[in-house]
């Protein structure tokens, strides 16, 4: 990389603990400390799966600070601190950065959009306002906006933007992406069946909803691959295939919240729109996490 790479290999999108009466930090610190154990290479806090979007702005820029200061430098802290209002964006990138965030998650904007244009602009804004690493977070299937390969190009040359989290699904743009920016920008999988073929083009790794209830496995699935095990790692690939399906058979971070729930990491509760997991699709879930012995 022609850039420093926030890190190689696994990055939990990390669940946040809820209750009723609100963030669990006593939970959530357990479970930062057993992710470090388990040997992920980074967290990503507050972002999708960690369900950024329902958390106050107050608890958003807490779960990020208590986060930093729980792993004390064991491993890269990841904030997520994108939305549709770029202003708030900046504002919680800056928090986050003062906080001790190692780099920044920034997803698309989502409802308002964007042309490609307006993502150069966007991304460019943000980048100049901060000292810390950006990773961009492409994920059209929620937010109804698509990063282009040459929209990445061109935003490849900012000093502050080192990485993409793709999870559009499509390789092929992903394969035209890689060709296009180089060793500029490393690539993330954002998507747990497309880790291996990811790192097969030359991805750096994943950042992952699976490495929630598997932090060893998936983490070992990249170090596989990077050993020169692409069998290995192609094999555990497929082997979590049915667990992923499973974790995405209702929205990201529903299934993984039963799941981590199920586990004793967390109470079952998520915040509206969101809702418990139905019945039948919990049953299957089991049922593949009991086959892992996850429970």
């Amino acid at each position: 990389m022609s850039k420093q790479t926030v890190f190689r290999g696994a990055a939990t999108a990390l669940v946040t603990p809820l209750t009723p009466a609100g963030v669990d930090y006593d939970a959530l610190g357990k479970l930062i400390d057993w992710q470090i154990g388990q040997g992920i290479d980074a967290l990503v806090i507050a972002g999708t799966t960690g369900e950024g979007s329902t958390l106050t702005y107050d608890e958003h820029q807490e779960v990020i600070r208590y986060s930093v200061e729980r792993a004390a430098g064991r491993v890269p802290i990841i904030a997520g601190s994108g939305s549709n209002d770029t202003n708030r964006a900046i504002t919680l990138s800056r928090f986050s950065c003062d906080a001790g965030a190692d780099a920044l998650l920034v997803v698309t904007p989502y409802y308002n959009k964007a042309t490609q244009n307006g993502l150069i602009a966007m991304y460019t804004a943000i980048a100049d306002a901060v000292d810390r690493p950006i990773i961009l977070y492409n994920v059209p299937s929620r937010t109804g906006v698509n990063i282009e390969p040459a929209t990445y190009a061109a935003l490849a040359d900012h000093p502050n933007i080192v990485g993409i989290k793709e999870a559009n699904g499509n390789i092929s743009k992903i394969v035209e992406t890689a060709r296009l920016v180089g060793d500029k920008l490393a690539i993330y999988s954002g998507n747990d069946d497309q880790v291996v073929p990811i790192l097969s083009m030359g991805g750096s790794g994943v950042i992952s909803v699976l490495s929630n209830v598997m932090p060893a496995q998936t983490a070992g699935m990249c170090r596989k691959y990077f050993e020169g095990d692409v069998a290995g790692a192609a094999k555990l690939q497929m082997d979590y295939l049915p667990l992923i399906n499973a974790l995405f058979s209702e929205v990201n971070p529903i299934p993984v919240k039963a799941a981590m729930a199920a586990m004793g990491w967390c109470e079952n509760y998520l915040r509206l729109p969101l809702t418990p997991m139905e019945d039948a699709h919990w049953q299957k879930l089991k049922a593949i996490m009991e086959g892992h012995g996850l429970i």
